[in-house]
């Protein structure tokens, strides 16, 4: 009795399952049953602790059961674990007592085994929180069915939704409190209005994720519905999600990630066709190119389009779809990336970037033809970039067929800018290991301060 453990009280004592990892948190409980009479009692009275069901066990699931009391229950059943769901399994036995009990359910199984489930899945659960299903070896033609009558058609509890390969028509009317929703591998298209719809009945919704489950036609004549509280959506489709983004209204400070698949032409056809409603995707102050993605931010958001391309240069298709959209007010561009080899892509895209003052050539493995972008035009007496201040610099290493005449691009141009009036105010350069050493002595006349850092 003089040991300190002994002198917790039992309300204290009784809260150190909350922090046992959830992986194994069934063993854990039931190892501390199991150190002495006194814990025993503590955690067997403590109900919350008994709450989350497999149903793999009939004897196991019938003291849970008994133990959680009224608690509200987390159900999981993974089908592929069990080699299916028989008759006899202790699932049909607890689901009658505990519908109304649901706060989680989880089902993963193949497509036989989910329809059975589901077909049990009538009474309401009004306490339901978070709910997933998916379907596992998916036939296109016989995948599950989510009908209206699921929990007797009222899912207003939830917070979460995620479905995967399954057959729905998102029949759900009120979904006041849903904030995240996911949709994947939906094996028939689901009408834009029936999106709409769902969407209107959702206006918490803060996070949506669309995995190939976008309509390819169709449209509701100018209907536009605002997601006031999207925080971030994420598409992935082989189609152009346009379909529906244009009747989408994507609030300012929210995040939109969008991976798309080109083959010869722009980003164009897979945004809206009016950028009006994704304001999040106006006055966007910085660009990233890195390799596949676009990453456009700004003081209204955030945007990341990946690019599905079989293109062996994404990265000057990237550059060229930058002329869709206004880049007047991007203040930094950073390039990521190791397939651009000419400069004329990257002089197009600077062109238009007027108040540009950062630009950063990363792992390119051609920088110096890159950086003659810069050059100022004598014959027009264009001055690319006039704002232009930092000009950042990360060499592709020698043995992987880096450029060495890096240093003498970035002197050269540095002089014809700074007797253009457009004097750099700052170079740096990171040098990693495996590349050339430069000299930078030449390029400190033309330039306010470089910053050499050799890491060789």
């Amino acid at each position: 009795m003089l040991a300190p453990i002994n002198k917790t009280p039992p309300e204290i004592l009784a809260l150190i399952p909350d922090f046992l990892d959830t992986r194994d948190g069934d063993r854990d409980v039931i190892t501390l049953t199991h150190v002495c009479r006194a814990w025993r009692e503590v955690f067997v009275s403590r109900s919350s602790l008994w709450t989350n069901f497999d149903c793999l066990d009939q004897e196991k699931t019938r003291v849970y059961l008994e133990r959680s009391k009224s608690s509200p229950i987390n159900l999981s059943l993974d089908l592929l674990v069990r080699d299916g769901i028989v008759p006899c399994d202790p699932f049909f036995q607890v689901i009658p007592h505990i519908t109304g009990r649901l706060k989680s359910l989880s089902i993963d199984g193949l497509t036989e085994d989910v329809e059975v489930v589901i077909s049990h899945l009538s009474h309401p659960a009004p306490l339901l929180e978070h709910l997933s299903i998916r379907s596992d070896f998916p036939l296109a033609h016989h995948d599950p069915v989510l009908s209206s009558a699921l929990f007797n058609g009222d899912l207003s509890s939830l917070h979460v939704l995620r479905l995967e390969c399954v057959h729905t028509k998102l029949p759900w009317k009120n979904m006041v409190n849903l904030t995240s929703f996911t949709l994947s591998y939906t094996p028939e298209e689901i009408p834009v209005g029936q999106f709409l719809d769902f969407f209107e009945s959702a206006p918490r919704l803060e996070v949506i994720e669309l995995y190939f489950a976008i309509p390819k036609t169709g449209t509701q004549n100018g209907r536009v519905v605002s997601l006031e509280c999207l925080k971030s959506m994420h598409i992935k489709n082989e189609d152009p999600p346009s379909v529906l983004l244009d009747h989408l209204l994507i609030p300012v400070g929210a995040k939109l990630e969008i991976r798309a698949k080109l083959l010869s032409s722009l980003i164009g056809g897979h945004l809206p066709g009016s950028l009006d409603n994704l304001k999040n995707f106006s006055n966007f102050t910085a660009i990233r190119l890195q390799d596949t993605d676009m990453e456009f931010s700004g003081p209204n958001g955030q945007v990341k389009i990946t690019l599905w391309t079989p293109r062996d240069d994404p990265t000057e298709l990237a550059l060229e779809s930058l002329a869709e959209f206004d880049t007047s007010k991007t203040e930094r561009f950073e390039i990521d990336s190791s397939d651009l080899l000419s400069k004329e892509p990257l002089y197009q895209a600077l062109l238009p970037m007027k108040d540009l003052r950062t630009l950063t050539l990363s792992k390119c493995i051609s920088p110096g033809t890159l950086i003659h972008a810069l050059q100022p035009t004598a014959s027009s007496g264009v001055m690319v970039c006039p704002k232009l201040e930092e000009f950042i610099l990360v060499p592709y290493p020698l043995y992987l067929g880096g450029d060495q005449s890096d240093i003498t691009s970035i002197t050269e141009i540095a002089a014809a800018r700074a007797s253009r009036g457009g004097k750099l105010e700052t170079v740096r350069i990171f040098n990693r290991p495996g590349t050339a050493n430069l000299d930078v002595s030449e390029l400190r006349k033309h330039v306010w301060n470089v910053e050499y850092d050799d890491m060789n």
